[in-house]
């Protein structure tokens, strides 16, 4: 669970990066960055901010920045019916952005959240930089950090069900909660 004054000033962040990386944000796109805590309540830590152009029944266009060392968990996208899973297609604007996938353990750069140590299986570390892409297959399981400066990336994709993905923490709860600050607080 995270407070609105924390949303707020994730979603100003994020749209600090993405306008530094050369998005070009309306007031609109600005407060519709989404703000996902994975029920962690450590967004610092462990989050993510979803700016999403576009989503279909059979495309799915979003734009994602990460603060620096922010973490998106480990993660898979499942099948759901005939569909074998969402094909996904990572493009780094502005970084760097440190990708873990299946292989060798090659973790330099990056850093394992703490007391995560269980749950962040794969270990395989690409460093990408502006203009690096890569595409994950359905299933593939992976999980991204940004860089001491934060990173922004741009995610293609064939229909999007982040809400059914599986983690390999138990205790992601994928819908963020928002909470309201108490009276008489001003954020």
């Amino acid at each position: 669970m995270i407070t609105r004054a924390q949303q707020r000033q994730a979603q100003e962040q994020a749209a600090r990066l993405m306008e530094a990386a050369g998005i070009r944000l309306s007031s609109g796109e600005r407060e519709a960055i989404a703000v996902a805590d994975f029920g962690l309540g450590r967004l610092e830590t462990e989050g993510a901010q979803i700016l999403t152009f576009v989503d279909t029944d059979r495309i799915a266009a979003k734009v994602i920045a990460l603060l620096p060392g922010q973490t998106l968990p480990e993660h898979w996208h499942r099948p759901v019916g005939s569909d074998p899973g969402k094909e996904e297609t990572l493009r780094v604007i502005a970084g760097p952005l440190y990708l873990y996938t299946p292989g060798p353990d090659t973790l330099r750069e990056g850093r394992i959240p703490p007391g995560k140590e269980q749950v962040y299986s794969v270990r395989h570390e690409r460093v990408m930089r502006l203009g690096d892409q890569v595409t994950l297959a359905p299933g593939d399981v992976h999980w991204f950090q940004a860089g001491p400066t934060g990173a922004v990336l741009y995610s293609f994709s064939t229909t999007a069900r982040d809400i059914l993905d599986g983690f390999t923490d138990p205790d992601i709860v994928r819908q963020t909660v928002i909470a309201d600050e108490p009276r008489g607080e001003t954020p």
